[in-house]
């Protein structure tokens, strides 16, 4: 069993992967937004054959915490996915993921990596990280 884990911008869909047990978390790739529709097959399509049985959505709260219009579009596109792929689907605070994927590529000799999909699929494994610490209870 796997978990998937997305962060939603406004160009692209980072993709990240972990097995249940969450040893480790892997950057898989970044989508380029199309649509609704196409959004979530190319999704689907990403991840068919890797196991998937839970998703998890970054919900880009206000610094606040409040819900605000990219909340939203997040909540919304998390209920479509789970209609689409009949998957569990969850969503997770991922305020700040980018900037700490950005700071992590930063540290990185070099500088391959710091395309823009390469953050967004560190952004999500970053959304997914936070999201396995909580499930096991160390946050």
């Amino acid at each position: 069993m796997a978990i998937a884990a997305l962060d939603l911008g406004k160009r692209r869909i980072g993709l990240a992967l972990s097995e249940d047990d969450g040893a480790a978390v892997l950057p898989l790739d970044a989508i380029e937004r199309r649509g609704l529709r196409a959004d979530l097959a190319a999704t689907m399509r990403r991840l068919e054959h890797r196991g998937v049985t839970l998703m998890v959505v970054g919900l880009p709260l206000n610094m606040d915490g409040t819900i605000g219009p990219a909340a939203r579009a997040a909540e919304e596109f998390a209920a479509r996915l789970r209609e689409f792929s009949g998957l569990t689907v969850e969503t997770c605070d991922e305020r700040l993921s980018s900037v700490e994927a950005e700071e992590r590529l930063r540290e990185l000799p070099g500088r391959r990596g710091r395309a823009k999909p390469h953050i967004d699929a560190l952004a999500a494994a970053i959304i997914l990280e936070h999201w396995l610490k909580r499930r096991d209870g160390r946050v």
